[in-house]
């Protein structure tokens, strides 16, 4: 998931320099959006993980 936001965030930086503010805005945002969802799953998987079953056959 964090791949994605890193991807979107270059993808804005060339259309940023290459003067396409429009496109550069769009992808910005899908960054922070991907990024943040990451962000929360991350988060939820930490306090919601299962106990690990070990010595058990």
């Amino acid at each position: 998931m964090f791949t994605w936001a890193i991807i979107f965030l270059i993808v804005a930086v060339i259309a940023a320099v290459l003067g396409f503010g429009t496109l550069a805005g769009t992808a910005a945002t899908a960054a922070k959006i991907v990024f943040v969802i990451g962000l929360i799953l991350f988060l939820v998987s930490l306090f919601f993980r299962r106990p690990s079953v070990t010595g058990q056959p």
